[in-house]
């Protein structure tokens, strides 16, 4: 539980960060799904990117670039409502929301690697592989939010971040790697929020009411 500047309790986190970070993984695993889909029968979830369906190559590039501008926009919006966590895990988690969204920004060309796209995808899967361990709060621990979660859960997304980059430089399987990476750094605010909730450490900020 987080303290106002008049010194009560604060909220913990706000409603609307459990909307956004729910809607993050929806609009990851969502996009990629429905774009895999619209591609031809040449392309494999196994062995091509996510990025792959947002470049200039790709059928209906649009629908996984609004999935990756949307999840960008959630992260940034949850990383705002989560008054618990330390700032430093808050500026990571904002940090890899603007990354994501210059990943869409900044799309695959049609053969190569862009530098920037290259860049900005770096800084999100490093961003959110780190975020919630610089997240610990300064009081209490809330929900997951106690290193003894909080170091295996990273622990565990270091190793996915290792293998992707492994797979990057000659392995088959780049598209399974990076889904399972993506998809479990788009989750884990969602287990997150959720362990927070359940803590009743905090409630969500409501409206003050004012008193005649």
């Amino acid at each position: 539980m987080t303290h106002s500047a008049t010194g009560r309790p604060g909220p913990s986190f706000r409603w609307w960060a459990v909307v956004s970070a729910v809607i993050a993984p929806v609009a990851m695993i969502g996009g990629w799904q429905l774009a895999a889909a619209r591609q031809p029968p040449g392309y494999s979830a196994i062995r091509d990117t996510i990025s792959a369906l947002a470049g200039h190559g790709a059928h209906d590039r649009w629908v996984m670039t609004l999935g990756l501008v949307v999840v960008g926009c959630c992260h940034l919006v949850t990383a705002a409502g989560l008054p618990v966590a330390r700032p430093a895990g808050r500026i990571l988690l904002a940090v890899g929301g603007a990354a994501t969204v210059a990943v869409a920004a900044l799309p695959q060309p049609v053969s190569g690697s862009a530098p920037g796209h290259t860049l900005a995808a770096g800084t999100a899967f490093l961003a959110l592989t780190f975020w919630s361990l610089a997240a610990y709060p300064a009081g209490a621990p809330v929900g997951v939010l106690r290193l003894p979660i909080l170091l295996p859960a990273t622990v565990a997304l270091v190793g996915l971040l290792v293998v992707f980059y492994l797979e990057l430089h000659g392995g088959h399987r780049i598209g399974l790697t990076e889904r399972l990476l993506a998809g479990a750094q788009s989750v884990w605010p969602v287990v997150i929020l959720a362990s927070v909730f359940l803590a009743g450490k905090g409630k969500p900020a409501r409206p003050a009411v004012a008193r005649v």
